[in-house]
């Protein structure tokens, strides 16, 4: 791994669509915007009409001539999830899909539109359902690359994935940490299926960086803490928090299967690298079994034969 690379270091995309989810605002606002910079076509994939048009709005004011679209996608709505994905998987060629968004600390145990657990039902599952849904779209790319973004919540101890949906006991940070987990549990598993092709998953975490994903936590003590403790020590723009993401995304030498973070003190901040796995993480046996049941819990089936 290159250890100084910086976003000026990214190629030419033009020619190459990329889809990021949370991109309007945050780290998936900048990852966008740098991916724009270099040539890319964006879709800007968010909740939000209101907040996706703004962000459309201010793309075009920071990169002059940037080709970019929106995509009204709610990924706490397996349906509204099926329907945003269908006209891309009709018809046109992903290069990069950038699962960026996410909730963080919800204060109590809340469901998706289809019932499940919101902090893991939006932060994984939604992504694993547009991922196959996109798949298509995915495969007519020479080269596609599926960047998931996780967090060093990923290992902590309180994420393991039984439980998954909290049914036994809900604690927030502990859904977080679930999620996060499962977010790279599943680009391990991606990667063993994609094996053979030229196409690529890799998982990611940001570091640790003042976002939106903040805005639930005022609720809880845990919460509160933690962004008390973050803010006066480790959070750092979103600017240095995407270059993790763009890394995975862009550079030559990241190969399917990776786990990618910031090399400085505590992995917060600091250029890119590859980091050390959550305990488990790559497990075939956990793999296969998240892939089940998160079939099991989306009804989607995904369209990716084992080699």
């Amino acid at each position: 791994m290159v250890r100084h690379w910086t976003p000026a270091d990214i190629p030419d995309l033009n020619g190459l669509t990329a889809l990021i989810t949370g991109a309007n605002s945050g780290i998936g606002y900048r990852t966008a915007q740098v991916l724009a910079e270099h040539g890319a076509r964006v879709l800007l994939a968010g909740r939000r009409p209101d907040s996706l048009a703004d962000a459309a709005r201010r793309l075009r004011t920071d990169v002059p001539g940037a080709r970019s679209e929106t995509v009204e996608l709610d990924l706490g709505d397996l349906t509204a999830v099926r329907e945003a994905a269908a006209p891309l998987a009709a018809g046109e060629t992903l290069d990069l899909l950038i699962n960026n968004a996410g909730v963080m600390d919800v204060p109590e145990r809340r469901l998706t539109r289809d019932g499940l657990e919101l902090t893991v039902g939006t932060n994984h599952l939604g992504h694993f359902a547009l991922t196959a849904h996109l798949m298509p779209a995915l495969r007519r790319s020479s080269a596609a690359r599926v960047v998931t973004v996780s967090a060093l919540a990923a290992a902590w101890r309180s994420g393991d994935l039984d439980d998954l949906m909290s049914e036994r006991g809900y604690r927030p940070m502990s859904a977080y940490a679930k999620s996060k987990r499962a977010n790279v549990v599943f680009t391990q598993e991606l990667a063993r299926r994609l094996a053979g092709s030229t196409h690529r998953a890799v998982a990611v975490h940001p570091g640790s960086a003042v976002t939106n994903l903040q805005r639930h936590t005022s609720t809880s003590r845990t919460g509160r803490l933690l962004v008390a403790l973050a803010s006066r020590t480790l959070m750092g723009s979103a600017d240095g928090a995407a270059w993790p993401s763009l890394y995975a995304a862009t550079h030559p030498a990241v190969a399917s299967g990776s786990y990618l973070g910031p090399a400085g003190r505590d992995q917060t901040s600091g250029a890119p690298k590859a980091v050390r796995l959550p305990a488990g993480a790559d497990d075939p046996e956990l793999g296969a079994w998240l892939w089940q049941e998160s079939e099991r819990l989306t009804n989607v089936t995904f369209p990716v034969p084992q080699t």
